[in-house]
């Protein structure tokens, strides 16, 4: 899946970003501002990963940084309008990914996965 999602972004134009970005571009689509500490908690990565996977998307002008006002421990991360241009490209790839994710699978074989994913989700 990665080779898919990084194929599609060159087709796109997109080039130098890795799947670990495309995560925190989608965490940033469904809210724009996010703490440093909120992006390692939702792309399941540790902090200092997350600093150098945004500071390459900062360069790269899609991201902003910017310190808490109040406790300059914390940093933001927030897209840039470059950025949020991304979003209309990511959904039609994830799109297509699915697509091709599921190319044979019958609606059944979906929801029994789908069960069967919970249940080893909740094992853990």
């Amino acid at each position: 899946m990665n080779r898919f999602i990084a194929d599609e972004m060159e087709k796109h134009g997109i080039e130098g970003l890795s799947a670990s970005h495309g995560d925190i571009l989608y965490l940033l689509f469904r809210k724009t501002r996010l703490t440093m500490a909120e992006i390692s908690k939702g792309i399941h990565k540790d902090k200092s990963t997350v600093t150098a996977l945004v500071d390459k998307l900062v360069r790269l002008g899609y991201v902003t940084k910017e310190r808490d006002n109040g406790d300059t421990r914390v940093v933001y991360a927030a897209l840039t309008r470059k950025g949020s241009e991304l979003e209309p490209i990511f959904e039609s790839i994830s799109r297509d990914m699915l697509d091709a994710f599921y190319a044979n699978v019958s609606e059944q074989e979906k929801e029994d996965l789908l069960r069967v994913l919970i249940k080893i989700y909740h094992n853990f």
